[in-house]
C-alpha cells in the first residue's frame, strides 16, 4: 500500500514501516527497525538539504536539492544504492515498489536499483524509458507513464510487470492506480485499461462497458473503484475485498470522494452520507463494536473519510468523529470520543488513528503499540500541524517544524 504525504514548514515525509522525516533545516530524523530503514546513522553525514524522502518496505531513498540521492535501510531493498549512484543526479522523484526504488530523473530517464524480484532491474525496458512523467507500482513491479501517453512496465509479470497484452490499449494514459497486483489505467476519454493479476483486478472485462468518464480510481489490496463523472461508482476484483458493489450500487450516487481499507471501500456523497462495502466482517462491524449501531445514524454530514487496514473514521461536520471497522485497527474510539471534538485532520497507520483539533493537539486510538497510544508524547503534541502515517508509526509535523513520532518499536517489526 502506497501512504499520503504532504509540506508544511518545508517538512516533507514519506514512509515505509518505520518513519522519516525533513527537519526545516534540511535534516533527517528517522525511528524504526534498522532493517527497515529505521536506523539513519550510515548515512547521516550525508543527509543534509534533503528536498524529499521517498520509501518503499524496508528501506529510504532521499533527494537533495542538488539532485542527488541517499539511501538507507536494508541494502538488498534498496537502502544500498553504490551500484547506480553514479548515475543519480538530477533526480525529480522516487517511487517505491514493495523492495525497490525507481527514480525519474529530470531528463525523462529512469534509474532502477533494489531487489530484482520487485522491480530493481529495469535493464530489459531501459531504452524505452525516456520523457518519463509519473511511475506508479505493486507490490513486485512498476508502470511508466511516457509524454505522449504511452506506458512501459518492468518487474514481476505476474505483478503487472509485462503489459504486453493491452500495450495497443494504452495510449493517451493519463493516471495509474494500483492493488497489491495488478494496475489500472485511465486514458484521456475517460476510459479503463487494466493488466496484472485477474484476481486482483488485473482484468476489468466484466465491466469494461460501464467504464466511460472515469474521473478517479481508488483500490483495496485486491479491488478497484472508479467513480465515473456521473457520481456513480464501477467495481471489480476480488469481491471480499470490495470488488463487488452490487448490493449498495443503488445508493451510489453522487459519489464525490472514495476511501480504501485493506478489503473495504467507503464512499462519501455529496449530501455527507457515506455507503460501505467489502469483506463481510467489516458489512456487519456495526453489530460487532459497541457503539456502532449507534453510529450508522451518526454518519450524516461527514466532511472527510480516513482509513486504516480494517477500520474507518469519518470527520463530521461539527468537528465530531465517527469510527467502524475492526476495534483492534481504530473501529472503535468510544474510549476517546469526548476529546474528539473540534477534529480538523485525521490520519491512520495500518492499525491506529491520530487526530488533529483546531487548537493543534492530538488525539490518538487505536491498537496501542502501533500508534494508537501517544501519551508518552502528548505533551510535545502542541501546535501540530499534519500527521503522515507509515504502517506502524506516526509523525507529527509541528508548527516549529520539528517532528514528534510515537508508534512501533524495534521488536515490533
Amino acid at each position: 500500500m502506497l501512504w499520503p504525504t504532504g509540506r508544511m514548514n518545508h517538512v516533507q515525509v514519506r514512509t515505509s514501516l518505520y518513519a522519516a522525516a525533513i527537519l526545516s533545516e534540511g535534516s533527517v530524523t528517522t525511528r524504526g527497525d534498522a532493517a527497515f530503514g529505521g536506523d539513519s546513522g550510515l548515512a547521516q553525514d550525508q543527509l543534509k538539504n534533503v528536498n524529499l524522502v521517498q520509501a518503499n518496505h524496508h528501506a529510504f531513498a532521499a533527494i537533495l536539492t542538488d539532485g542527488s540521492v541517499v539511501t538507507w535501510g536494508n541494502a538488498a531493498c534498496g537502502g544500498d544504492s553504490g551500484a547506480v549512484q553514479h548515475c543519480l543526479k538530477n533526480v525529480k522523484h522516487i517511487q517505491g515498489s514493495f523492495r525497490a526504488f525507481a527514480a525519474i530523473l529530470a531528463d525523462g530517464s529512469v534509474v532502477t536499483w533494489g531487489h530484482i524480484d520487485y522491480g530493481g532491474d529495469s535493464s530489459a525496458v531501459r531504452d524505452q524509458l525516456t520523457t518519463v512523467q509519473q511511475i506508479q507500482s505493486t507490490q513486485n513491479a512498476f508502470a511508466a507513464i511516457l509524454k505522449d501517453g504511452s506506458v512501459v512496465t518492468w518487474g514481476d509479470e505476474d505483478y503487472g510487470g509485462d503489459s504486453s497484452k493491452v500495450k495497443e490499449k494504452l495510449r493517451d494514459v493519463r493516471h495509474i492506480q494500483s492493488t497489491y497486483t495488478a494496475f489500472a489505467a485511465i486514458l484521456g476519454n475517460g476510459a479503463v485499461v487494466t493488466w496484472g493479476d485477474a484476481d486482483y483486478g488485473g482484468n476489468s472485462s466484466s465491466v469494461e462497458v460501464r467504464l466511460q468518464n472515469v474521473q478517479q480510481i481508488q483500490a483495496t489490496e485486491a479491488a478497484f473503484a472508479a467513480v465515473l463523472s456521473n457520481g456513480s461508482v464501477v467495481t471489480w476484483g476480488d469481491f471480499q475485498y470490495g470488488g463487488d458493489s452490487s448490493d449498495v450500487q443503488d445508493q451510489l450516487k453522487a459519489v464525490t470522494q472514495i476511501q480504501a481499507s485493506r478489503r473495504s471501500f467507503a464512499a462519501l456523497l455529496s449530501d455527507g452520507s457515506v455507503v460501505t462495502w467489502g469483506e463481510m466482517d467489516q458489512q456487519i462491524c456495526f453489530a460487532d463494536y459497541a457503539g456502532d449501531l449507534a453510529a450508522i445514524e451518526r454518519l450524516k454530514s461527514v466532511q472527510q473519510i480516513q482509513a486504516s487496514g480494517g477500520a474507518f473514521a469519518a470527520i463530521l461536520g461539527d468537528g465530531s468523529v465517527v469510527t467502524w471497522g475492526d476495534a483492534a485497527e481504530g473501529g472503535d474510539s468510544s474510549a476517546m470520543q469526548a476529546q474528539l471534538t473540534n477534529v480538523k485532520m485525521i490520519q491512520g497507520t495500518e492499525f491506529a488513528f491520530a487526530a488533529i483539533r483546531n487548537d493543534g493537539s492530538v488525539v490518538t486510538w487505536g491498537h496501542p503499540e502501533n500508534g494508537g497510544d501517544s501519551s508518552h508524547v502528548q505533551q510535545q503534541l502542541k501546535d501540530v500541524q499534519q500527521i503522515q502515517a507509515c504502517k506502524k508509526v506516526f509523525a507529527a509535523i509541528l508548527r516549529s517544524g520539528f517532528v514528534v513520532t510515537w508508534g512501533a518499536h524495534a521488536d515490533w517489526c
